[in-house]
């Protein structure tokens, strides 16, 4: 079969989606960072556990805890994002439900991120 792509194209790698690896590697580093962060977000609730509300408040309104919890709940949802978007691409033929889905995925993916960065920020900043 003969490649009906232009030099060019073929020089870039880019498929038929023209998105190239890019969205490989933002997967792949997104893993990379929750290994270090979800690591953290482990040791967290290990160290608050049995701890009272006003502990469990007064360790979040800790500017370091807080921003690497930001950092947890954007990176792990934009690696759900990129994971589901994965899976919808492959699984799902029909155009349309392709497109539906991929919309309501990317709505999911911001309404629990956007969501939980309003809790972590109102807790951290006393609200």
């Amino acid at each position: 079969m003969t490649d009906m792509r232009t030099p060019l194209g073929k020089v870039r790698g880019l498929g038929s989606a023209k998105d190239g690896t890019s969205h490989f590697w933002r997967q792949r580093l997104t893993a990379v960072a929750n290994v270090f962060l979800i690591s953290f977000f482990v040791i967290l609730v290990i160290a608050l556990q049995g701890a009272d509300y006003a502990s469990f408040i007064e360790a979040l309104q800790n500017p370091i805890i807080s921003t690497l919890l930001l950092l947890v709940i954007l990176v792990g949802c934009l690696h759900m994002k990129l994971g589901m978007q994965v899976i919808i691409e492959d699984y799902f033929h029909s155009e349309g439900l392709k497109l539906l889905l991929l919309m309501g995925n990317i709505f999911f993916a911001s309404f629990i991120a956007l969501a939980s960065v309003v809790a972590v920020l109102k807790i951290s900043f006393g609200g």
